[in-house]
């Protein structure tokens, strides 16, 4: 009986032990079981890209009426004036002082006469001082820039040039007749009845006064109704004709007197009033004259 006993303690001890066992490793893998706290870190705030400062753009300074401008060959100077130069279809119009002029009109400008004209070419501006250079080999303005019109040119020495030209061209480059001249002026057949060539304001398309007392770079005023910029202002223009009265008889392609004393020059320049400017003026001047209002424009 006493040894009964003892079995069943040690079967008592045995349990308990087991069940404490079990107890333990359940608490054991309850622990290794449970989540690890991971710290966890904000997402860095993302940078908006900032824009690029563009830098400030500006026009590009123009040069001055005297600056030097990139160098083209004789040959690319000599193809962009032909190239340029403007077609006037042929037509019949009244020359001399027409209504237009109103009481401006001088009596050398008289009687206004029907003329008519065959088509020609003009040059779209006056010759620069870089056509005549490229043709000449030297430059005799007294106002001195590329673009501007060559000035103090005689009449004999535009003769020169022209020979030279044509020699270079295989062309017949002439001076606009007078009547030629005047027509194109008063913008051909697309003539609008202006004061002016291309406008009755003064200041839109000529340099008279206003110049500064100086040549102007061609084109920079408005063109008339053909494209044809200066002629009003900036410097004269001379014509082939020699200078003679007016008739009042209608005329066909009219080349002037046969000899005279003076040639006929037209358009006004730099120092020039504004009457002096109209498309009806004349002027005349020995052929052998040189100076700082006389320049020249092509025909063909």
């Amino acid at each position: 009986m006493k040894h009964f006993k003892l079995f069943l303690s040690l079967i008592v001890v045995l349990v308990a032990g087991l069940a404490a066992s079990e107890i333990a490793m359940a608490q054991g893998k309850k622990k290794s079981t449970s989540k690890i706290p991971v710290k966890t870190e904000k997402p860095a705030a993302k940078r908006t890209p900032q824009p690029k400062q563009e830098k400030k753009r500006e026009a590009k300074p123009q040069p001055k009426q005297g600056d030097k401008q990139p160098k083209r060959s004789a040959d690319e100077i000599i193809n962009a004036y032909v190239n340029s130069m403007v077609y006037v279809e042929g037509g019949t119009f009244t020359m001399g002082a027409t209504g237009a002029t109103g009481g401006d009109a001088y009596d050398f400008e008289k009687p206004a006469h029907s003329v008519t004209l065959s088509s020609y070419h003009i040059g779209q501006t006056e010759v620069t001082q870089e056509l005549w250079e490229a043709v000449m080999g030297s430059n005799p303005s007294e106002f001195k820039g590329s673009n501007r019109p060559v000035e103090c040119v005689s009449w004999d020495d535009c003769q020169e040039f022209l020979s030279r030209l044509n020699r270079i061209t295989g062309k017949r480059f002439r001076l606009p007749t007078e009547a030629e001249w005047e027509y194109a002026a008063r913008g051909g057949s697309r003539s609008r009845g202006y004061k002016y060539s291309g406008s009755d304001n003064i200041y839109d398309v000529a340099f008279d006064k206003n110049s500064n007392s100086e040549t102007n770079n061609v084109g920079t005023k408005l063109p008339n109704e053909l494209g044809l910029y200066d002629m009003s202002g900036n410097v004269c223009e001379w014509c082939s004709d020699w200078y003679g009265a007016y008739s009042s008889i209608a005329q066909s392609n009219p080349t002037g007197p046969s000899s005279g004393s003076f040639r006929v020059h037209r358009g006004g320049s730099w120092y020039d009033d504004a009457g002096r400017c109209r498309v009806s003026n004349r002027n005349f001047n020995s052929p052998d004259n040189r100076n700082n209002l006389l320049g020249l424009r092509l025909a063909l």
